[in-house]
Parts: structure tokens; C-alpha cells; sequence
């Protein structure tokens, strides 16, 4: 299996982490000390259209599962969601 891993650390809206293609479980990390909400987004169409699959207002470790072939994932703060501080969103496989 190949790794498939990004990471990046945000301090402003509408900064995402490189899009990475998953598929199975993989890891999402967010840690840091920031305010406002981070999406995780999905797109199946390699990057053209994102859906939002989940948001957090808080450092979280998880795990998601993404059963189709040919989904690409990223991660960061949608426009206006970002509060203030510096938060370190990594999702990993």
C-alpha cells in the first residue's frame, strides 16, 4: 500500500492543506491553538467540485473511511471560519 500523508499548518481562511487522494481508513489530526471550525472536504472529481464531510471546533485525533477508489481529501479552514491562532491539520493513510 502506498502512504499517502499531508500536513500543514494554517493561520488563515481558505488555506487548505495539498489534497491527497484516500482511500480506506486514514488518519485526521488537528492540533494547535486556534479558534473557528476546520472542514474536512472531499471531491470525486480530483478536486474540481468539494463536498464537506466533516467540521471540528477543537483539536481532535480520528479516523475516517472513505470506501471508493479515486476520492481526493483536504482539510483547512473555509472562508470566514477562521478565528484567530495556529493550527497544525494533518490527514494521513
Amino acid at each position: 500500500m502506498t502512504t499517502r500523508r499531508v500536513s500543514r499548518t494554517i493561520t488563515g481562511s481558505n488555506v487548505w492543506t495539498d489534497r491527497v487522494q484516500m482511500v480506506g481508513y486514514f488518519n485526521i489530526s488537528i492540533s494547535g491553538d486556534w479558534a473557528g471550525t476546520i472542514t474536512v472536504q472531499r471531491s470525486f472529481d480530483k478536486g474540481s467540485t468539494w463536498y464537506d464531510v466533516d467540521q471540528w471546533d477543537a483539536n481532535t485525533q480520528e479516523y475516517g473511511l472513505e470506501p471508493e477508489r479515486d476520492v481526493w481529501y483536504q482539510a483547512g479552514f473555509k472562508d470566514g471560519d477562521y478565528e484567530s491562532g495556529t493550527a497544525t491539520v494533518r490527514l494521513s493513510q
